[in-house]
């Protein structure tokens, strides 16, 4: 369990604001350059989709941690274990799989197994980016209220 205290206390939709444009800067950054040192293609080109998959990263990113925290809330065991955080950003990355691969191979016109198998450095990668990013995060701005004792 997280104890230490952060050195920012956040919560709410500020505390969302501040984690998705943070997340998504340096998701936009790195998405491109995978792009495009996996498809051969320019940056240029890369980072168009790579803007693309934040929106919808945006997006799932709202709908998933609002459900992740309802459902934090409900456990008996507060704090965020090292297997909650797994799972967050199984999940997380998970339920982006089903929308982006079919972006890819649409944009780069590839196949969706070709577009899947591409994408699966960008899924290890974010795996772990998430997991770090969210072990970072709260410890600057401190756990959301769903993961602190009552």
């Amino acid at each position: 369990m997280d104890k230490k205290p952060s050195l920012f206390g956040l919560q709410g939709v500020k505390r969302r604001v501040i984690y998705v444009t943070l997340y998504e800067l340096i998701a936009i950054g790195a998405a491109t350059v995978g792009l495009a040192l996996l498809t051969g293609q320019g940056a240029g080109h890369s980072s168009v989709v790579a803007v693309a998959a934040s929106v919808i990263a945006i997006v799932w990113n709202i709908v998933f941690n609002w459900a992740f925290e309802r459902w934090e809330a409900r456990q008996p065991v507060r704090g965020r274990s090292v297997a909650r955080r797994v799972a967050h950003a199984i999940g997380f990355e998970g339920g982006l799989v089903f929308t982006l691969v079919p972006l890819f191979a649409w944009w780069f016109g590839v196949s969706l197994w070709h577009a899947f198998v591409m994408d699966l450095g960008l899924i290890v990668f974010f795996l772990c980016y998430t997991f770090v990013f969210n072990w970072v995060f709260d410890h600057l701005f401190g756990l959301p209220a769903s993961a602190m004792a009552a």
